[in-house]
């Protein structure tokens, strides 16, 4: 195997946004009168973007249009304030980042959170570490549709089959398929290990550096 380049997803990949997350969906909740949710549950709720996460924490009985659109409105502007309160890498990325770079891979990250909120995370705790960053702009190119990890593997000039795509989901594993790419999962994010394999991972990480073996 001899790839050229590295995608990886953001929350619960790169960086532990967990709390973060939880923390801001609450307030939401709490404020509109909906019940809370403990940090755990939104390790499911997470990974098709901030909208799915209303949806999924919002009462089956209150998933209107109406109460989606204002609390989906009022998580923007919660976690525009917080989302860097607690979330940081995980331990060993930096160094698996700093051996990627040494090696002269190139390296991108692609997430389903917005886009802002993912540029600005990944330059206030992962400054200058990466050539492509891009987070949700458009509903429809959402992963699992790779159209923009194929994006970023052209401006890369690498062919899909020789890159990696490294996530903690299915839907991230789903998105290496859709694109070519070689699914890596990764064991210290939010799902499981059965998650990642059912939906095609390739490999499987219990810790960052171990994806050098790869090459």
């Amino acid at each position: 195997m001899n790839f050229k380049a590295a995608i990886f997803d953001l929350d619960g990949t790169l960086v532990n946004s967990l709390e973060d997350l939880a923390d801001a969906m609450n307030s939401v909740l709490a404020r509109q009168g909906f019940p809370v949710h403990p940090i755990s549950a939104y390790r499911y709720f997470v990974g098709r973007g901030i909208r799915n996460l209303v949806y999924n924490a919002l009462p089956e009985s209150s998933r209107n249009e109406e109460n989606i659109a204002e609390c989906y409105r009022l998580m923007m502007g919660a976690y525009s304030l917080n989302y860097l309160v607690k979330t940081r890498p995980y331990d060993g990325i930096i160094d698996l980042i700093d051996e990627l770079k040494r090696r002269g891979v190139k390296l991108g990250v692609l997430s389903n959170k917005a886009d802002e909120f993912t540029k600005n995370i990944v330059q206030t705790l992962l400054p200058d570490c990466f050539d492509e960053v891009l987070g949700f702009t458009t509903e429809s190119l959402k992963k699992p549709n790779p159209a923009a990890a194929l994006q970023i593997s052209g401006s890369f000039g690498v062919d899909p089959e020789d890159v990696l795509y490294i996530g903690d989901s299915g839907v991230d594993m789903q998105t290496a398929q859709n694109a070519g790419m070689y699914g890596v999962g990764v064991l210290w994010g939010f799902r499981t290990e059965d998650e990642l394999v059912s939906n095609g991972a390739k490999t499987i990480l219990a810790h960052p550096l171990d994806l050098m073996k790869l090459f």
